[in-house]
């Protein structure tokens, strides 16, 4: 996932690019980002951490402590997440594309009740659920 969205750490706008694209490129370059992997051995964009594996009670110092909403993306961090009972709502996008094997989006030990809040569709297809978790 981080590789993935690295990509908008270089990535150059013009004013053809839509508004949408434009304001995620400047929320990118000035988040604080934490990249957990046991895979990768360094990461190089700006304003980034990395840690060789995810503690439950260091992510809950930060939501306690940052006074912002945290993301999380990729399945295989937002699972022990979910696990750990530290998100209170999910972003879940949708695409209708098969590609290779897949991670499951929720994890087989996440046990809470979701509370659909909204639903986005989009031209293409795809859609965006957006979801309170409660217990």
């Amino acid at each position: 996932m981080y590789e993935t969205m690295a990509y908008w750490e270089t990535y150059e706008t013009t004013n053809d690019d839509p508004l949408s694209i434009r304001d995620f490129v400047e929320i990118w370059r000035a988040a604080d980002k934490i990249v957990y992997s046991r895979t990768l051995a360094e990461v190089s964009s700006i304003r980034t951490r990395f840690e060789h594996g995810f503690d439950p009670e260091v992510v809950l110092r930060m939501k306690k402590t940052s006074g912002h909403n945290l993301s999380v993306s990729g399945p295989n961090l937002a699972g022990p997440m979910m696990a750990a009972g530290l998100l209170d709502e999910l972003h879940l996008f949708v695409t209708p594309v098969a590609i290779g094997s897949c991670n499951p989006a929720l994890s087989s030990h996440f046990s809470s009740n979701l509370e659909l809040l909204g639903v986005d569709r989009f031209a293409s297809g795809g859609v965006h659920l957006h979801y309170r978790t409660h217990g």
